[in-house]
């Protein structure tokens, strides 16, 4: 039998602030890349906006990135903030560093698969299932311990994001792209359903910004 409706979990996904590779569209994958000033300032103001949710747990990403976007919520919340590398970015062998259009330049069927949601080996790195395979189930068991009614958000990165959403939602892989990006410091929602888990917000968080980042 299902929660009632004012006691069933959610889950926030929220995504680091920008970087100077997301300003130059670099793809980042697992590449250790700090925040800019703006993405600091924009890690702040969207923690001031999720900590009136009350959260219960906050469970992020090793990357400086994501654990310096999660300090800020746990700042104000007095939570403890949880790393896992299971929810690091998609790894993306030598694509990491190179611009997207570099990338197409010198990869392009490659980057055209992948684009048509064909599993696709980035970089000679992850395929995206292989992302949710480890994403997805650290998300659920993290849930799993909230209370009933409780609020748990985890901070990662855009693709490991919609991967995850794709995974939870039951969708086949290869419609996964019809879930759009993430902008910086941005966030999605899922809640507990009759039947699992839905989306009830997508790219929250601010007036409409570009989406830019490995994801685009």
């Amino acid at each position: 039998m299902s929660a009632p409706a004012g006691r069933r979990r959610r889950i926030v996904l929220w995504r680091h602030g920008q970087t100077s590779w997301n300003i130059e569209n670099r793809f980042q994958g697992t590449t250790d890349v700090e925040l800019t000033d703006t993405g600091r300032a924009q890690a702040r103001r969207a923690a001031r906006l999720l900590a009136k949710l009350s959260p219960h747990a906050i469970l992020a990403s090793d990357l400086l990135r994501t654990r310096d976007t999660a300090a800020e919520l746990a700042a104000l919340t007095g939570l403890d903030v949880e790393h896992d590398e299971a929810l690091r970015e998609t790894y993306a062998g030598v694509w990491q560093g190179l611009t997207h259009t570099e990338i197409q330049a010198r990869y392009g069927e490659e980057y055209a698969a992948w684009k048509r949601g064909e599993p696709v080996r980035r970089g000679g790195g992850e395929l995206e299932t292989e992302v949710a395979d480890r994403a997805a189930p650290r998300v659920v068991r993290a849930a799993d311990e909230l209370p009933p009614g409780g609020l748990l958000v985890v901070v990662s990165h855009g693709g490991t994001i919609r991967t995850t959403i794709g995974r939870l939602l039951g969708l086949p892989a290869s419609s996964w792209e019809a879930l759009g990006g993430l902008s910086n410091c941005c966030w999605s929602v899922l809640g507990e359903g009759v039947r699992g888990w839905r989306l009830l917000e997508h790219n929250a968080g601010s007036l409409p910004e570009p989406v830019i980042g490995d994801d685009v």
